[in-house]
């Protein structure tokens, strides 16, 4: 009877462990999938570095950067405007421009290689452009520019969108995510 017990014992608990396991990992995707879907519909600008890949053409494939208009010079086809676009809708473009004259059926990927860097003023210890990492907050950022200076009003941030046209400031919590080409004020405090 005691090595029953046991063995039931034995059984409820790997039971409840694959189960945590499963349900943990169920966690895990859902909490990585809003960051690739939101990184689906990142907008292109000046400063993107990407990869572009026209399959079996190793002579019309390379790396570019989005210059100050946002756009990249290509083989055969010259300047692209890139600025704006989505990444699957910069890959459309290039294929239209491809098609007609110079491939039948052309075959295009884009990736972003590295984003446009973020740009922190204010009081920190450290201001300027710095490169942008998925996924991190406006702490993070904060953290990479040597943190707040003694004056710095803490728990918020100012922020200026990169692809907002308007150039509106927002005020934003230091727990939010950074996006490329953010332009990122810590406020002084008032006493």
């Amino acid at each position: 009877m005691n090595a029953d017990l046991k063995a039931h014992s034995i059984l409820r608990f790997f039971l409840l462990t694959l189960f945590l396991l499963v349900s943990g990992a169920v966690t895990a995707q859902e909490t990585d999938t809003p960051a690739v879907a939101d990184m689906a519909k990142y907008k292109l600008g000046a400063g993107d570095v990407i990869i572009v890949t026209v399959h079996n053409h190793a002579d019309l494939s390379g790396t570019f950067q989005l210059d100050g208009t946002g756009t990249i010079s290509m083989s055969l086809i010259g300047t692209v405007d890139a600025a704006g676009l989505t990444a699957p809708q910069l890959e459309t473009r290039i294929v239209n421009l491809l098609k007609p004259d110079y491939l039948v059926n052309p075959r295009v990927t884009v990736r972003v290689q590295n984003y446009r860097p973020y740009y922190l003023i204010g009081e920190v210890n450290s201001t300027g452009a710095f490169n942008y990492v998925q996924g991190m907050t406006y702490l993070t950022a904060i953290a990479i520019a040597g943190g707040y200076s003694y004056r710095a009003k803490k728990g918020v941030v100012f922020v200026i969108r990169g692809d907002d046209p308007g150039k509106e400031e927002i005020e934003l919590k230091v727990e939010e995510k950074v996006q490329p080409g953010d332009i990122i004020r810590v406020a002084e405090r008032l006493f």
